[in-house]
């Protein structure tokens, strides 16, 4: 019997400061991290991978990982990469209609309030 291999971990982390958000794949033997803009320096993504790791994100031997080695055992891509943010189509939907509503009455309202206004100006 074939047995399938679970899907891959993900996490997605915010940076406001740094307006970057981050996106980290967990398959096999590799983490990929997927960083929206290229904010991070060599110690701030060694220090990130450990603290991923401290907090059981990702496999405890990225504790002592090393962005400087050449050759690590368990290596960690990071790549600039915006493709993984999706709109969800059906919020986009329901946004949509929650705002042409707002404005239909907001509109119904204005234009309650011109009538009333000519209503009390010609009596």
């Amino acid at each position: 019997m074939k047995m399938q291999a679970p899907p891959p971990h993900s996490y997605e982390f915010a940076f406001p400061q740094l307006d970057t958000l981050v996106r980290v794949d967990e398959v096999e033997d590799l983490v990929l991290i997927r960083a929206t803009r290229d904010t991070f320096s060599l110690a701030r993504k060694e220090c990130f991978v450990h603290e991923l790791a401290a907090e059981g994100f990702i496999d405890d031997d990225y504790l002592h990982y090393s962005a400087t080695e050449t050759l690590p055992l368990r290596p960690v891509r990071w790549r600039v990469d915006h493709s993984w943010l999706q709109v969800d189509v059906s919020q986009a939907a329901a946004t949509r209609r929650i705002v042409l509503r707002l404005f239909g009455a907001a509109a119904l309202l204005w234009l309650s309030l011109m009538v009333l206004i000519f209503v009390r100006a010609a009596g």
